[in-house]
């Protein structure tokens, strides 16, 4: 495995990264198991993916980072994610620190992040409080889904702002939503990551280390208030736009595997190969139909926002849509192919060390409970196009 490691390109750019994420992968399906019985990625594993680059793919190039596109980073979560579901999640939400590198003013961004391959956790959304003050902000709440909590290095935590005890009302008629950020040890992480799938991402709920902490204003942001020029930094939904990579690295390798299985299985009783059967012949179509499908809507709704934001042009609500509908339809069809490819495969998917198909299914079973996956969103989508009266929604969107 060392041979593997020494053997790793320097990351310097995305054909690099990705060359490294691919010679990876074998080891990645090889210690799925390990990873899901301990419930986090091994530290070794964590060293291998961060010397491969995987965590520096937001890094502005300003700071000698690859500053990948959002199509490049969905690339290599991808490749990471057809071996292992929760390393394709710890990376994508690991990779974050560049992107909140870049709302920060650059001497407190780099005191927060000093190198490149700075590891990021935590929840954006304001579950938390932040209490103004003249210093900067008191900080108190309990926050979910730390995904990667065992191996971070910094923690954000969302938190509707408080002035002298009254939520702090913006300009857009809503309280002021701001994210914290503090090094792991000024967090208490609570081991409560016992799932349906992706147990092997640690995303434990956390807290403040004290009941209260002091965090300078310097070292919080608004998403509303990038301070660098870029892509990246043009909307906030960046964070958002990897996450198709997880579903359609999944779905890729259920069906290579499958397709594989079922060319070579026969039936005990009769001998008959099962490749001869209409419906696993249709099964395995069907489940290339959907991924195909999916991934190019992907591709296509992401490469056209990447297009516009180049041009500094306003996303239209077509874009908007499609990024969203694109990545939400991944999830799902994902979901989709799991289930499809556990029936076919049949009584020998129900063991979980007998390929990937039991893991398959409660993974992305899991990965549909995440707000980007749910089917609760269309409403939000729907709300946006028919300019409802009572359209909400994501800021994200």
């Amino acid at each position: 495995m060392n041979a593997l490691l020494d053997d790793l390109a320097d990351p310097v750019g995305f054909d690099e990264i990705l060359a490294n994420a691919k010679m990876l992968r074998p080891q990645l399906a090889e210690r799925s198991d390990e990873i899901e019985e301990g419930r986090r990625l091994p530290s070794d594993l964590v060293e291998k993916l961060r010397e491969a680059g995987c965590f520096r793919m937001n890094m502005p190039r300003m700071w000698g980072g690859p500053e990948l596109t959002s199509m490049e980073q969905v690339l290599v979560i991808e490749e990471l994610s057809k071996g292992d579901a929760s390393v394709g999640w710890c990376v994508m939400i690991g990779c974050d620190s560049g992107v909140y590198s870049g709302y920060l003013d650059d001497d407190a961004a780099r005191d927060l992040y000093p190198h490149v391959d700075v590891i990021q956790a935590g929840w954006v959304y304001p579950m938390g409080r932040a209490d103004e003050t003249s210093e900067g902000y008191r900080v108190s709440g309990n926050w979910r889904f730390c995904s990667g909590s065992s191996h971070t290095d910094m923690i954000a935590a969302g938190c509707t702002v408080f002035r002298d005890g009254q939520p702090l009302i913006g300009d857009n008629g809503s309280p002021e939503w701001r994210l914290v950020l503090a090094p792991v040890a000024h967090w208490k992480i609570n081991d409560i990551w016992r799932t349906t799938g992706l147990r092997g991402t640690a995303s434990n709920d956390y807290t403040t280390l004290t009941p209260v902490m002091m965090v300078p204003r310097e070292h919080t942001f608004s998403f509303s208030e990038p301070r660098r020029q870029g892509n990246l930094w043009k909307r906030p939904d960046t964070i958002l736009r990897k996450m198709a990579g997880i579903p359609l690295g999944v779905s890729r390798r259920l069906i290579d595997e499958a397709t594989l299985l079922l060319s070579r299985k026969t039936e005990p009783l009769t001998g008959r190969p099962l490749k001869n059967h209409t419906r696993i012949k249709s099964a395995i179509a069907e489940s290339e139909m959907l991924l195909g499908a999916a991934r190019s809507y992907v591709f296509a709704a992401l490469e056209t926002q990447w297009t516009m934001l180049d041009k500094d042009q306003e996303l239209t609500l077509e874009v908007r849509r499609d990024v969203w509908l694109s990545r939400l339809n991944a999830f799902q069809r994902a979901r989709d192919i799991a289930r499809l490819l556990y029936d076919v495969v049949g009584g020998s998917a129900i063991y979980s060390q007998n390929g990937p198909y039991d893991r398959g299914v409660r993974d992305t079973e899991t990965m549909c409970q995440h707000l980007v996956g749910q089917l609760r969103t269309l409403e939000d989508v729907g709300g946006m196009l028919l300019n409802s009266d009572n359209k909400s929604g994501s800021p994200m969107l």
